[in-house]
């Protein structure tokens, strides 16, 4: 199956998507905001830029999206129909990159929460998943 936009068109919907304060990601910042905590944005210092960190809980917030990062069971994720090698190729290397970037902050004694776009659908369980998160962070530190 060929695309069904020209070569240049499709450069041009690429060259759009951002990797960085995306709509999913200000919502997750809001919400946190909100909640009454502070937090830094794109630490180029720890392994793969994580979206948001909480130095004071140690911890970091990837907000991926479910297509980009292959959510597992998500029908966002699904692979495209036309360059399906090429997707393929890309997609698994964007999960492998994600599980060694975080592997990489667990040894420096980080933790990870990964918030999946489709997440967004139910902020009150996003919600309470963070509050809970932040609170076992906050007990494990003391």
């Amino acid at each position: 199956m060929t695309d069904v936009v020209t070569p240049e068109e499709r450069s041009r919907i690429m060259a759009a998507v951002r990797s960085r304060d995306t709509a999913p990601e200000k919502s997750v910042r809001s919400l946190l905001h909100r909640m009454g905590y502070r937090f830094r944005l794109h630490r180029r210092d720890l392994p793969g830029c994580p979206d948001i960190v909480l130095p004071r809980f140690r911890l970091v917030i990837f907000v991926h999206g479910c297509f980009w990062h292959r959510h597992p069971g998500c029908g966002l994720a699904r692979i495209p129909k036309t360059r399906v090698r090429f997707w393929t190729d890309k997609l698994e290397g964007n999960r492998a990159r994600d599980l060694r970037n975080q592997a990489g902050l667990r040894d420096l004694g980080w933790s990870v929460l990964v918030v999946w776009e489709c997440e967004l659908r139910d902020m009150e369980l996003l919600d309470d998943r963070i509050r809970d998160t932040l609170k076992a962070r906050e007990s494990e530190i003391g």
